[in-house]
């Protein structure tokens, strides 16, 4: 610095050019896919495990598991549940003779239904 009177005057510094940045591309996601299978046995359950992981969403036909052990069914299913529920990803029944199983990212709607009073309600008559 150099001082003229009762200020200072800095020394010119080369400016800097700004380095450009080349804008930045959004890596490509990995596609997601809506997947039906049949439930066959519970070592399908790894597998349905992984694809969900994945980020597909899977419609499970139960019913060839059904066939041969309804006690399958209901461990198969409740072990889904709480993979749905610890991956924070969701699961449903559809019908009968299916189960939606969804990763995080993806929510079922379901329609919310009115429970009937058991007791008639009061009118203002």
């Amino acid at each position: 610095m150099r001082t003229i009177g009762l200020f200072h005057k800095q020394k010119k510094q080369p400016e800097e050019k700004p380095v450009e940045v080349p804008p930045q591309t959004p890596e490509p996601q990995e596609k997601s896919y809506l997947k039906a299978m049949p439930l066959k046995d519970l070592a399908d359950l790894e597998h349905i495990k992984s694809e969900v992981k994945n980020g597909n969403i899977l419609i499970l036909r139960i019913t060839p598991l059904a066939s041969k052990s309804i006690e399958e069914v209901k461990q198969a299913v409740n072990q889904l549940y709480e993979f749905a529920e610890s991956i924070q990803g969701d699961i449903a029944r559809l019908g009968e003779e299916r189960v939606v199983i969804c990763p995080p990212n993806i929510r079922i709607w379901r329609e919310k239904t009115q429970i009937a009073p058991s007791e008639p309600l009061p009118t203002a008559a």
